[in-house]
């Protein structure tokens, strides 16, 4: 991967959300719809290709990190109005959300 600058890395919005509502996308093997509360930047929908490596029930409740300003993007139909984070293996069979060490609250900028 390229190296960046500070500048760069600074341009990224990553805040804490939790998980509100995780739904199934007809056709799609791989990601969920998920409803997420942003705090002051309200509610949101992300597509997480997340499918295959957690149950749409135990997604429920989670806090995670997204990339709050990501230019929204249309997946299956959906606009998907950020990113979550998570870390996989070098063949993508292990993926693990990343989240806060503990409860915070939902808008949290994460730096």
């Amino acid at each position: 991967m390229d190296e960046i600058k500070f500048e760069d890395f600074a341009k990224l919005d990553l805040r804490v959300a939790t998980i509100k509502n995780a739904e199934e996308i007809p056709e799609a093997d791989k990601l969920y719809k998920l409803t997420i509360d942003v705090g002051e930047l309200g509610e949101r929908t992300i597509c997480a290709g997340i499918k295959q490596h957690y149950k749409k029930e135990d997604l429920i409740g989670k806090q995670i990190i997204i990339v709050a300003n990501l230019a929204p993007r249309k997946m299956k139909g959906i606009e998907s109005q950020g990113m979550l984070l998570a870390a996989s293996s070098e063949n993508h069979e292990e993926v693990v959300l990343l989240m806060p060490e503990r409860e915070i609250k939902e808008g949290s900028c994460v730096s």
